[in-house]
């Protein structure tokens, strides 16, 4: 499985998670099969006017994820997520490895909907 994660940094797993899912500086993409990290950049967002969220979600939605973990995400961003088949769960853990570990232990709860509104 892999999972997309909104981080402040290109760290591997020890990347610390931005708390903006639209306006994070980039996405670090963990696969489960085989432990591996790809990152790629957001600066395209991260001042642009409005849709930040939405483009965001079409960029991850682009990398063949089946879930993002991140600490907030609106509204816009949720449905876009969900109409690409990508699951989305809410952590508030600051190192992308500890939220790996409760995802795989299971203890990430799903989201129901988002949980900022638009332009939070």
């Amino acid at each position: 499985m892999r999972i997309a994660f909104c981080v402040q940094n290109d760290k591997g797993v020890d990347s610390t998670i931005d708390s903006r899912f639209g306006r994070s500086p980039g996405f670090l993409v963990y696969d489960t099969d085989d432990e591996s990290t790809t990152y790629f950049t957001n600066a395209q967002n991260l001042s642009a006017p409005q849709g930040a969220g939405i483009q965001s979600a079409q960029t991850i939605a682009a990398q063949n994820v089946q879930a993002v973990v991140a600490h907030n995400c609106g509204p816009k961003a949720y449905q876009v997520l969900l109409q690409a088949g990508i699951e989305v769960y809410m952590s508030q853990d600051t190192i992308v490895k500890e939220a790996v570990q409760k995802f795989k232990n299971g203890e990430l709860e799903k989201a129901a909907s988002s949980n900022v509104p638009g332009h939070w």
